[in-house]
């Protein structure tokens, strides 16, 4: 029993004890006898009683000697006339008075507390449906508190972001050892903002900081100071601060911080948010505000920091920014192992090959590949998780649910292998594209008819322009093999178009491989616009009308240039097509090992 319970108690017992105190002084100051009416006028005859007061339903008498502790008789009041002819019978009578106030009740107040609970039934459901809470906790703060023992998680629950552990394991050491860092005059920064793709593990750092350093941990997200009522926001990030300055050492934990420090008048055309701009002023007068000898550290995280106001980022309030990046492969290996630890591997697994089918998976993606693998195994009634459960899980991830209710005609199915085949074979003929894994006509996701998974060998940071050509040419290989064949165009290669045209717009305006337009960016920064609507963002670019037209053919070229190289590789080895088609179209699906058959007997492309 905490002590805020332990006063409460004690409140109750003490009242329930002067109520008895005070109650018994009243009836000891007020001897009384309640008699019927016939024996307070046998006391009347008998001249005990000295005095009598008359009231409107009562007679009360003083007798004129104590009869042991009774000093004073009551008694209801009769008719005269009812009483006399009563006391020719020499039988007790007394008059019964009907008490009115339960009915005044039921008739005045009952009405009353109806209407009052009707109403304030239907403004708290209004109150919660608009996030307001009650009348009076709308300024208090929203945030979870959590300690040591109900957090249960550290960095031993962390991997694949080693760099970021290793920058938040200095804070835990400053909440554990304050007096250390301040021994030569340095302290620790107020602020830590923690930055990274969605899905990397920013919340479960923070969390893990607070399970390593054993203090409290206000965690809240920056969504939640936000109310209809202006001046809500600011009331909370006050109350926040003053819950945790009680509790210090402390951390504060604020996810999704852009929802609350989104830059002030960046763009003046759209308006303002008092709300909004309140809060962060007074987040930011917090941040100033506070001493951090005394053990009070923010963590944030966001996904957007571009839109974040200057001043929270400047020194002072967040000093340290933390990147939280999707992980490499030795990253996603660790990764897998802590996801691994409560599934049932098989022994002949090897977590590297796992590793190697998930580039650019972050933290979040890996947690939900393990969890399906599982259930591909636990469906198939299996006592093991083996590798193709994995592959599954990928496939299911990437490309979608298998839709075997999607029926294709036999014409469809042909130009599906085809083109399935085309990009396949594109892959393999060219030296140094990534390594096909798999290849499909089973139809997944909404628009997929068939899919081509190529597995990478290692993790890329640099592309040649080269190796840029290379996926524009295995992008279009569906599309040049529909036309090698068939000597027709179809619909399925209108997400593979937009791919390629994509690649070629970046090769020519962002990375400057176009020699002739000379290494210049033509392409505004796209962090600028994070912020506008899509309606409304400027769609224009500071080039002439002539530089543009050159730029589009420059995309064309590219692209015309990928199909090309399609279209070369595929008529050079058109009878290893043909046979590939038909295997996909007897099998549905042609593993590693088929690939691999059909790669050794492909003739170099010029």
């Amino acid at each position: 029993m905490d002590k805020k319970q332990t006063w409460n108690l004690g409140y109750w017992l003490f009242a329930l004890l002067l109520l008895l105190l005070l109650q018994n002084v009243w009836q000891n100051a007020n001897q009384f006898e309640v008699v019927s009416y016939s024996a307070f006028e046998k006391a009347l005859s008998e001249g005990l009683i000295a005095e009598v007061t008359v009231a409107d339903n009562t007679l009360t008498g003083r007798l004129k000697a104590a009869n042991g502790r009774k000093t004073t008789l009551i008694a209801t009041r009769m008719e005269p006339d009812l009483a006399h002819r009563l006391d020719k019978f020499e039988v007790p009578y007394t008059r019964l008075v009907e008490s009115t106030l339960l009915r005044d009740l039921m008739g005045w107040v009952l009405p009353a507390l109806i209407f009052f609970g009707v109403w304030f039934f239907l403004f708290r459901r209004f109150a919660d449906k608009q996030g307001m809470g009650g009348f009076m906790s709308i300024g208090k703060s929203r945030a979870k508190i959590y300690v040591q023992t109900n957090i249960g998680i550290t960095f031993a629950d962390v991997a694949g972001v080693d760099e970021a552990r290793i920058e938040l394991e200095e804070v835990v050491d400053f909440l554990k050892h304050p007096q250390e860092y301040g021994r030569l005059g340095a302290h620790i920064p107020k602020g830590v903002l923690l930055v990274g793709p969605p899905g990397t593990g920013k919340t479960l750092l923070a969390k893990a900081v607070a399970g390593e350093a054993g203090v409290p941990f206000f965690s809240i997200s920056g969504s939640e100071f936000v109310e209809m009522f202006v001046g809500v926001g600011a009331a909370r990030v006050r109350d926040l601060f003053e819950q945790a300055r009680t509790m210090a050492p402390a951390i504060i934990f604020i996810d999704e911080l852009d929802a609350l420090g989104r830059a002030r008048g960046a763009f003046p055309g759209l308006g303002g948010h008092d709300e909004k701009e309140q809060t962060l002023n007074q987040l930011l007068s917090e941040m100033d505000g506070f001493d951090s000898s005394v053990g009070l550290i923010i963590l944030s995280a966001t996904n957007r920091p571009e839109i974040l106001d200057p001043a929270l980022l400047r020194a002072g309030r967040f000093d340290r920014q933390v990147l939280v990046d999707r992980p490499d492969r030795k990253g996603r290996i660790d990764i897998l192992k802590v996801h691994a630890r409560k599934v049932k591997l098989d022994p002949a697994l090897q977590v590297e090959q796992v590793a190697a089918l998930t580039p650019g998976f972050s933290g979040a993606d890996l947690a939900n590949l393990v969890n399906e693998a599982t259930l591909v195994a636990t469906r198939r009634k299996a006592n093991l998780v083996t590798m193709p459960d994995f592959t599954a899980a990928v496939e299911r991830i990437v490309a979608g649910l298998e839709r075997h209710s999607r029926v294709l005609s036999a014409k469809e199915r042909e130009a599906v292998a085809f083109h399935e085949m085309g990009h396949a074979l594109v892959a393999l003929a060219q030296k140094g594209s990534d390594p096909v894994h798999k290849v499909s006509i089973i139809p997944r996701g909404i628009g997929a008819l068939g899919y081509t998974i190529q597995r990478p060998t290692e993790d890329r940071y640099l592309m040649t322009r080269a190796e840029l050509a290379q996926k524009i040419a295995v992008l279009l290989g569906g599309r040049a093999a529909e036309k090698l064949i068939f000597g027709q165009l179809s619909t399925g290669a209108a997400d593979d178009l937009a791919k390629a045209t994509d690649i070629a717009r970046d090769m020519v305006t962002r990375y400057g491989m176009d020699e002739d337009l000379g290494y210049v960016a033509f392409e505004i920064p796209r962090q600028s616009l994070l912020d506008l609507p899509e309606a409304i963002a400027p769609h224009h670019t500071a080039i002439s009308q002539e530089t543009q037209r050159r730029v589009d053919e420059a995309i064309r070229g590219l692209v015309m240039d990928g199909f090309a190289q399609a279209t070369t590789l595929l008529t050079a080895n058109r009878d290893v097509l043909q046979q590939g088609a038909r295997a996909l179209l007897d099998k549905e699906t042609l593993d590693e090992a088929a690939i691999r058959a059909l790669a050794a007997q492909l003739k170099p492309g010029p």
